[in-house]
């Protein structure tokens, strides 16, 4: 299997795309967990120091106004693929989500060229890694072959590399690897093949916690939830500069910090 090229990640001014959350959130799809209590007003907190975590990094916030009959709608990942070259407007696999991309297109056509998923492809943002110009899409519950070859027939013109990897035991493929620096990848290797990853630094999430394998990285900096210490303790031991931030309740609704904004460069 060809070894993975990663290079470091360049400077730009940056955009999060964010949205309030819903009202009516404990309503949202589930797949992997049983449904409980969320405490709206909670959540709603912790968002707001999420998106102050992303101010601290640097990111402009832009965001857009709840949707209070749309439960999942603060999850505005999975709305939306935003490429230097266009935005890829998503077709969530979950039928409940799709009226999410409606907002999501209109805000982010101010930015870019805009291209979408259609029917009867699927494709949700948390399925795909971006990792310089190669794109790894979870083949999931939530994103089908149909919606990655119509990404990669998207994409493929434009210098992109997309391949599918089978995603098991949990939503997303980001569920299961995310990036935490310029040659790093953080994985569960439960729930995805590492051998995809042949060539990248890998640190594995502690057995302990399985959710644990979900991070952002912006410029040296990498969003992180309180909720899983003991990997916070290795990537620490690795270098790595973590910002953590609060996310039990969005985290009652299978979301984590990727989940919760699209983040994009724009022209200084």
């Amino acid at each position: 299997m060809p070894k993975v090229a990663m290079t470091p990640m360049p400077a730009h001014a940056r955009v999060a795309l964010t949205r309030q959350v819903s009202s009516a959130m404990e309503r949202c799809e589930l797949t992997h967990l049983p449904r409980c209590s969320i405490d709206i007003a909670l959540a709603r907190s912790q968002h707001e120091a999420y998106e102050e975590a992303l101010r601290g990094l640097g990111c402009r916030v832009q965001r857009l106004a709840e949707e209070p009959e749309l439960a999942d709608s603060v999850f505005v990942e999975d709305t939306a693929l935003v490429l230097d070259e266009l935005a890829v407007i998503t077709r969530p696999g979950a039928e409940s989500r799709r009226p999410e991309t409606a907002t999501i297109a209109g805000a982010l056509g101010a930015f870019r060229p805009l291209a979408r998923i259609e029917a009867p492809g699927t494709l949700d943002g948390g399925d795909v890694l971006c990792v310089d110009r190669k794109l790894y899409v979870g083949v999931s519950s939530r994103s089908n072959r149909a919606g990655i070859e119509q990404l990669r027939l998207l994409l493929t013109p434009l210098g992109y590399a997309v391949e599918p990897v089978q995603v098991r035991g949990c939503l997303h493929l980001k569920s299961a690897v995310t990036r935490v620096g310029p040659t790093t990848l953080l994985i569960n290797p439960r729930w995805v093949d590492r051998r995809h990853f042949a060539g990248a630094d890998v640190v594995e999430v502690d057995e302990a916690e399985p959710l644990a394998a979900n991070a952002i990285l912006i410029e040296q900096s990498v969003i992180y939830s309180t909720s899983n210490a003991a990997t916070a303790e290795r990537l620490r031991s690795h270098g790595i500069n973590l910002r953590t931030v609060e996310m039990s309740e969005v985290e009652k609704a299978e979301g984590a910090v990727t989940c919760c904004s699209v983040i994009f460069s724009v022209t200084a």
